[in-house]
């Protein structure tokens, strides 16, 4: 049986070590079966690849792929707090924030980047509830911003 980490590996997707907290928080927390993680930026060996609101300064597909960025960041929040990604059983929740122009009214094709990703790695148990929201501006100045609630075993 092909282990999470094979598939990563044949989508040429690598989970990077996770990051470390910006404020007063851990990266994830376990509650019985679920694994919440805290809001991922889409940080990449410590910084922003891009910083701004969508719709002005960010396009609308670059925050769609800064997205999947952010799950990335999610699965390795939940490795550090569940051990291994093999756990994860299903994605139960994404919740994605999108720093958005007050003209911009695109959140869910955004967040689409982290729904199509998460199918793209899990199959069937990817598909989730979800929900999409425009912000005013998130921490660091980040595009995008999205957390995970992962089933494990």
């Amino acid at each position: 049986m092909s282990t999470l980490d094979d598939r990563l590996r044949e989508l040429g997707l690598v989970v990077p070590e996770g990051s470390k907290p910006v404020a007063a928080y851990i990266p994830a927390v376990v509650s019985g079966n679920l694994v919440y993680t805290s809001g991922q930026l889409p940080m990449v060996d410590g910084a922003l690849p891009a910083t701004g609101k969508v719709g002005a300064a960010v396009a609308p597909e670059d925050a769609k792929a800064l997205a999947r960025t952010c799950v990335l960041n999610g699965l390795a929040a939940a490795r550090s707090a569940i051990g291994s990604l093999d756990r994860i059983t299903r994605v139960v929740k994404v919740v994605g924030f999108v720093a958005s122009d007050p003209s911009f009214t695109g959140q869910p094709g955004v967040i689409n980047g982290a729904s199509e990703l998460l199918g793209e790695i899990f199959g069937e148990p990817g598909q989730h509830a979800r929900s999409a929201v425009g912000v005013a501006v998130l921490p660091l100045d980040a595009p995008v911003e999205i957390e995970f609630v992962f089933e494990f075993a």
